[in-house]
């Protein structure tokens, strides 16, 4: 995600490193080279060329502080500037109503029927809701099929009239069945076109104005750039919406519309979609994702996604086994269930300050533990509780039985004695402590 930019951006900033003040000059120069970047990544002109001005227009006005070098101080300079452009503030999404009804708009290939269930759970397992998700696309072939198969896998329930065609009909029906059936929130999918057209558009706001939703969401594809942008403008002048959905930011996305919609359509992007499964939902934080662009990383998310997935309970089963040296290969591979729950090891590593950079380049596989969690399956229960038991005859079956070397069983049973050994060591109030820290950084954003 933003990789590209990324890189540009990091080289353009190198370009004051050495420089002892900053100076209208090299100000000029690694502006020039911020703008380009911006251009690069499919960022309006107009809005890379103001972004650039206001930065300068900080940097000239800025006393140089002698604890910051001029890199430093340009890199939060454009920090907080990317903040500002991309919104500022963390928005929230309207759940008033009762029931609350959000009408997801779009176009086709946007990914908007996904993102309605990635919602949906989003709001089942975040905010305690009761979801229900209306079908209102009676164009696309297999759509209704499509909402159902999302609602069954997050076991959410779809309400559709498959023998309707009248979309207003089916949202008012939809609505409805909601209040008479306990659903306090309603997502109504309706049906996209390939391009922005006038039925399309008269279609969407005679829903709009039937059933007065709460919140209106323009859901766009990432990977589409100033598109995005220019398509965004056209819905928000018919719908008025309240808010953006970016999707496939996980994608190859030159990160343009990420940074222009909010300057261009005036409406804040309140959340991202980051991946395929159905939990790769995240709201949207300007200066997390400010930070990201630049290679700060976003160790907030990350202690955020961390905690998620941490069963205080299950840690300190863990701590006891530990302590008596009987962390086996069975709780290693919970761990590593936790961990794939965080998301992709891609995205994760992004979260780290500086991997970035040092992973470029490198095919970081989401399926990296698999040949893993192979050789640990490999393995009999005896075997997995007592990891020093594993004899030359024990690990040549295991390996049979997995497809892997007998060396990288080995290699493997050396990290574990070391990870064992580590964990042993942070034992007497440790891990607890690693915790509050946790707990601290999240509370600091």
């Amino acid at each position: 995600m933003f990789d590209n930019l990324s890189e540009k951006l990091d080289k353009a900033l190198h370009v004051l490193k050495g420089h002892g003040q900053i100076t209208e000059i090299n100000v000029a120069e690694t502006l020039k080279e911020v703008r380009r970047a911006l251009l690069d990544a499919d960022v309006n002109f107009k809005i890379a060329k103001e972004f650039t001005n206001t930065v300068k227009e900080k940097a000239l006005g800025q006393d140089v502080l002698t604890a910051l070098q001029p890199g430093q101080l340009m890199v939060k300079l454009v920090k907080d500037e990317l903040t500002q452009l991309m919104g500022g503030d963390v928005e929230g999404i309207n759940l008033s109503g009762e029931p609350s009804v959000v009408l997801m708009s779009g176009l086709q290939g946007s990914g908007k029927t996904t993102f309605s269930g990635k919602l949906a759970s989003y709001l089942k397992t975040k905010k305690t809701k009761k979801p229900l998700l209306v079908a209102c696309d009676v164009y696309r072939p297999a759509a209704v099929d499509q909402l159902h198969v999302v609602g069954d896998q997050i076991g959410v329930e779809v309400f559709s009239d498959r023998g309707n065609t009248d979309p207003v009909a089916i949202s008012k029906a939809g609505i409805a069945h909601a209040k008479a059936n306990g659903h306090n929130v309603v997502i109504i999918d309706t049906a996209g076109r390939l391009a922005v057209d006038e039925e399309m558009m008269n279609e969407i706001a005679n829903i709009h104005k039937a059933i007065n939703p709460q919140e209106t969401l323009f859901v766009v594809d990432a990977m589409t750039g100033q598109d995005a942008v220019n398509t965004a403008k056209a819905f928000n002048d018919i719908l008025n919406f309240d808010g953006v959905i970016l999707t496939k930011l996980d994608g190859d996305t030159r990160g343009g519309a990420a940074i222009s919609i909010k300057s261009a359509v005036n409406k804040p992007i309140k959340f991202i979609g980051t991946g395929e499964k159905m939990d790769a939902i995240d709201v949207f934080y300007p200066a997390r994702m400010a930070e990201r662009i630049l290679g700060m990383g976003d160790v907030v998310s990350l202690v955020e996604r961390a905690q998620e997935q941490f069963d205080e309970e299950e840690s300190r089963k863990i701590q006891k086994k530990i302590a008596k040296n009987q962390f086996g290969f069975d709780d290693f591979l919970s761990q590593i269930q936790q961990i794939k729950k965080m998301g992709s090891i891609k995205d994760l590593m992004g979260m780290i300050p500086g991997a970035g950079k040092a992973l470029k380049g490198l095919d970081i596989d989401d399926d990296a533990f698999k040949h893993v969690e192979a050789i640990i399956h490999s393995m009999t229960p005896l075997e997995r509780a007592t990891p020093a038991k594993l004899d030359a005859s024990r690990k040549k079956r295991i390996a049979k039985g997995s497809g892997r070397s007998i060396q990288e069983i080995n290699q493997l049973l050396k990290q574990f004695d070391q990870m064992s050994k580590m964990m042993k060591m942070m034992q007497g109030g440790g891990g607890k402590k690693m915790m509050q820290m946790m707990g601290a950084m999240k509370g600091m954003q």
